[in-house]
């Protein structure tokens, strides 16, 4: 594998991420004007969306917030912006000390940014100075998805998973890589089973958060579900309940985003799932939660973030099986996802884990849990 993105001439521009101190100082004056809805009735709790209680301790904090330090984070390591398939691309290329080190591709979530994997980057750049090996190391690329951060505006329709997946195998091509993994969270994990049905050249798989596959309605595929399996099922009717961002996104995205992108506590209000996914169990820090909503609302993002709902749910195209290897490692408070119906989507799962703490933003709760997940998964085929 090479590494230069000269090799397949990519234009690639420097990039530093600062914005200017007005921009700061607006926010701050919105935070100050924050008018909050009327509580909901009898106890402030979460039955009925994002609670007062939440946002008022919530919203003294990000009064407080460095932003300023989130930007030296980001530019720690290099990063740069390229146009591919029409779109300009942001992206974080952090090369590993170790030489030999397996090129990855990380994908972020929905609602996330790159700053999901701000905790991973370390211990999968350098293992042996988190107590690993120098073969378990990896060469980082981060990109923000089309309409997520810095890989904005948005030219054109027609933004599906399938395209950003062949958008990011151009720019893992263009940076020189001719082989390589990648993981994903959320709509990271739907990019990396795409990448499994496309199978580009050298691909060594995708590891996984969630396999999104569903009952089938067939009676045969609940004969083989064990007990685990139904508390599975119950957390995905316990989600459907909560979830209705899914369906506004898929309907109006450009409606919602009018009261989000001039709001910043209506946008940490819609961010709820950093909090509520796991239905109060989320050990997401307080400070990354605010450092991602800060991403978007400085970057004006949420409408274009919420599209991806919107183009999925027009695609006519039938059930596609993929081929590709792929690893999916669970943790507890997340989707859980169910063996047989991923097996009957997935035909080469090849590694299969459980971790008892933990939940849909793993990389920012339980980021060395992960990191070794990732090593594990991929350690036979580097």
């Amino acid at each position: 594998m090479t590494n230069t993105a000269a090799a397949k001439g990519m234009d690639l521009r420097p990039f530093t991420v600062a914005f200017p101190q007005d921009e700061l100082d607006d926010l701050r004056e919105r935070l100050e004007r924050t008018r909050l809805p009327q509580p909901a009735p009898q106890e402030d709790d979460w039955h009925y969306g994002t609670p007062n209680s939440w946002l008022t301790e919530a919203l003294e904090t990000w009064k407080r917030f460095d932003w300023r330090k989130v930007e030296q984070r980001l530019n720690e390591h290099p990063n740069f912006l390229t146009e591919i398939d029409g779109q300009t691309v942001h992206v974080i290329h952090a090369r590993s000390p170790h030489a030999e080190a397996t090129p990855l591709l990380l994908v972020h979530s929905y609602p996330g940014n790159v700053l999901d994997f701000a905790d991973l980057i370390a211990p999968l750049l350098d293992p042996v100075a988190h107590g690993g090996r120098a073969e378990d190391a990896f060469h980082l690329v981060i990109p923000s998805l089309p309409g997520f951060g810095f890989s904005t505006p948005v030219v054109d329709r027609g933004w599906t998973i399938a395209r950003v997946a062949r958008a990011f195998d151009t720019l893992m091509r263009g940076l020189g890589y001719e082989s390589y993994g990648m993981h994903g969270s959320d709509v990271g994990a739907l990019v990396g089973r795409e990448l499994g049905i496309q199978e580009p050249a050298g691909f060594l798989g995708s590891h996984v958060l969630q396999a999104f596959s569903f009952p089938s309605g067939d009676p045969a595929e609940f004969e083989k579900l064990e007990p685990q399996d139904y508390a599975a099922l119950e957390h995905m009717q316990w989600f459907q309940s909560v979830g209705g961002y899914n369906a506004i996104n898929a309907s109006r995205p450009q409606t919602v985003a009018v009261g989000l992108s001039d709001s910043p506590i209506g946008q940490l209000a819609w961010n709820e799932l950093f909090v509520n996914f796991g239905n109060g169990t989320s050990l997401v820090p307080l400070e990354s939660i605010l450092a991602s909503v800060t991403l978007e609302w400085l970057t004006n993002t949420s409408a274009s973030a919420g599209r991806y709902h919107f183009e999925e749910g027009r695609i006519e195209r039938e059930p596609v099986v993929n081929p590709g290897r792929m690893g999916v490692a669970i943790f507890e408070d997340d989707f859980r996802s169910i063996r047989t119906f991923a097996d009957r989507d997935n035909t080469n799962i090849v590694h299969w884990t459980r971790h008892e703490k933990g939940g849909h933003y793993a990389a920012m709760e339980v980021p060395g849990v992960l990191a070794e997940d990732i090593r594990e998964f991929f350690r036979p085929v580097r």
